[in-house]
């Protein structure tokens, strides 16, 4: 215990007393955390600057990074990154031991260089951010191989670097041009008999809606607060490209999390061609608090490609994703791990997204009212019912076993989650929701919000062709309930905003025609009526009850102009069309910037 005080006291600075040493030694044996940590993060330290004095106590040399050219001496398995803290290089013609020791490894340390003097001038204390810099680094080139290939190799069938050739992506484009004319010609050439048919197929979809508005919602759960002691270590990957401005506000969020910052596995990930956000991220690495790995210039230039690189330095049990623009309540790590242990049987939890600047203005609200049906109706529903959920683009809490059984993430879909989503179904790893929520911000400009949508139209494309390529093997995976919601609810997302279009360019025509006369009830008018009617009214309540559900209630007004926005929707749909033929893996970014308003808001648990 006295080497132990002593190394605190060195650690914590000559302006701290001895019993604060004592009383910071003693709460980090109770409560089972490293004593550097738990000082540093109390008394609001400098976490290199505690570990330089740590180094310096036991007589070693401190470095703030493993200098370049520096030879790694020995291999590495880079599926077990996140558990090396040492590494021997040779460093002009020197071998090196370079380690990012933690308390108890500063304490061993002192003990071998006790035993053994000539130690000091062979080994040098790093942080354990730069000991991970330097392994993303070192390792680049089979992380890359690894991020593009290990889907490929372990289950081809389901990557769409292999599934989505030339001639399936244009077969596909001439079915939904055919699929498309086909409805929209039917009310002119087919029958009269047809109709009821034709309305049936259009409102499949919207059905399925109709069924999860009217499923009952889940029994509310009385959430016991897990104490620290039990709480597991949790991963949070944060993708960034060209988001410097969006880091300050990033921190800002996570240092609220409600978690153990001891437990904490904070890691930015960003494009080393992102010089500037690269600098914003390291500004915040001393506090600790983060880490950082870059990730090197190489295609696809995707947000999974980025994933799959840091997933081997995850070292957490769960882990989830946050984006630039994300606010998480503070609440939501700890409320998703009791979810998890309720709930052994799911392998991951999509988090309820709430868009938070709905107010302003027409497009921000019609898109925070898709998101309200989307997480505050739909999904639960599906979640509800077993079924396959395509997960959103953000805040998917997994299980960090489970996510790599399924082979993380497909580096060449540009909807990395819905893709992720089916395989985990297929695999028979059931995906959840929870009320826990996290605010993102709508686009506010229509060019922005074209590019976002043409990406996510594109991506259930690729999702959908990659896994009905072999569909006997779907039909199996997925049993025939869950196939049939898939199938209905993919090419719902796909077709749907095309079917409106349409649809009321038929029912102009239809009327110019004299076809379509809504006070005369034939056969033809009852069916033009019912899909009126049904869409709309599903498409409408849908929202409405998602709005209410997430208590944004001064936007419903603006739910009355919905039939505009599906018709940018079906464009932003025919673009995707044209993406997916010509640039499969191209990955369209959108443009975030920082909120003024951080005041926090209320949202109603389900």
């Amino acid at each position: 215990m006295p080497r132990a005080l002593a190394l605190m006291r060195a650690i914590i600075g000559p302006e701290e007393s001895e019993h604060t040493a004592q009383r910071l030694l003693e709460e980090a044996m109770l409560a089972e955390v490293d004593p550097l940590l738990h000082a540093a993060f109390s008394l609001h330290l400098d976490v290199n600057k505690a570990l330089e004095r740590g180094a310096e106590h036991i007589g070693v040399t401190y470095f703030e990074t493993i200098p370049v050219g520096s030879d790694l001496s020995v291999p590495l398995r880079t599926e077990r990154l996140a558990e090396i803290h040492m590494v021997r290089v040779t460093t002009l013609d020197r071998d090196i031991a370079y380690t990012a020791p933690d308390f108890r490894g500063l304490m061993a340390l002192k003990s071998l260089t006790e035993a053994d003097p000539a130690l000091t001038r062979r080994v040098c204390v790093v942080p354990a951010a730069a000991m991970r810099q330097y392994l993303a680094g070192v390792a680049a080139p089979d992380l890359i191989d690894s991020a593009r290939q290990t889907l490929a190799r372990n289950w081809p069938r389901a990557a769409a670097s292999l599934e989505l050739t030339f001639g399936v992506r244009m077969a596909f484009a001439a079915s939904v041009v055919a699929i498309i004319a086909a409805l929209v010609l039917t009310p002119y050439l087919a029958p009269a008999w047809v109709m009821p048919i034709w309305a049936l197929i259009i409102l499949l979809p919207a059905l399925m809606r109709l069924a999860a508005l009217l499923s009952p919602k889940a029994a509310p759960v009385v959430e016991k607060r897990i104490e620290n002691d039990a709480l597991p270590v949790y991963s949070v990957l944060v993708p960034l490209r060209d988001e410097a401005d969006m880091v300050d506000q990033l921190c800002r969020e996570f240092l609220k999390l409600d978690y153990p910052a001891h437990l904490l596995d904070i890691i930015f990930v960003v494009e080393q061609r992102s010089p500037e956000t690269v600098a914003a991220v390291q500004r915040h690495l001393p506090k600790g608090r983060f880490s950082l790995v870059e990730v090197p210039h190489a295609l696809p230039l995707t947000k999974p490609k980025a994933l799959d690189f840091a997933l081997p330095f995850c070292r957490g049990e769960f882990v989830v994703v946050f984006d630039a623009e994300d606010r998480p309540e503070p609440q939501q790590l700890r409320q998703i791990v009791g979810h998890f242990r309720r709930a052994p049987h799911l392998h991951c939890i999509q988090a309820r997204l709430v868009i938070a600047n709905g107010a302003r203005g027409w497009l921000p609200a019609l898109f925070a009212g898709e998101y309200a049906g989307l997480f505050s109706v739909f999904l639960p529903a599906l979640g509800r019912w077993g079924a396959v959920i395509a997960l959103g683009g953000t805040s998917n809490h997994f299980r960090l076993a489970s996510l790599r059984a399924v082979g993380g993430w497909d580096a060449y879909n540009v909807t990395e989650d819905a893709d992720l989503g089916v395989r985990l179904a297929r695999r028979r790893l059931n995906c959840g929701t929870s009320s826990a929520v996290t605010y993102e911000d709508a686009p506010e400009s229509l060019t922005i919000w074209m590019g976002q949508r043409r990406r996510w139209m594109k991506g259930w494309m690729q999702t959908f062709l990659v896994h009905n390529r072999q569909p006997r093997q779907l039909l199996k995976d997925l049993g025939l309930p869950r196939f049939l919601v898939f199938e209905i609810m993919v090419l719902g997302m796909i077709l749907s905003p095309l079917l409106h279009t349409g649809f009321t360019l038929s029912c102009i025509l239809a009327l110019l025609l004299g076809r379509f006369e809504p006070f005369r009830l034939d056969l033809w008018s009852v069916s033009f009526l019912a899909v009126f009617a049904i869409g709309y009214g599903i498409a409408f309540s849908k929202q409405i009850a998602g709005l209410l559900r997430s208590g944004q209630k001064d936007i419903l007004g603006w739910q009355l102009f919905l039939p505009i926005y599906w018709i940018a929707i079906a464009w932003a749909t025919v673009r995707a069309l044209i993406d997916l033929t010509m640039r499969p893996f191209h990955w369209i970014k959108t443009a975030h910037r920082p909120v003024s308003d951080m005041r926090p808001r209320q949202v109603p648990a389900e």
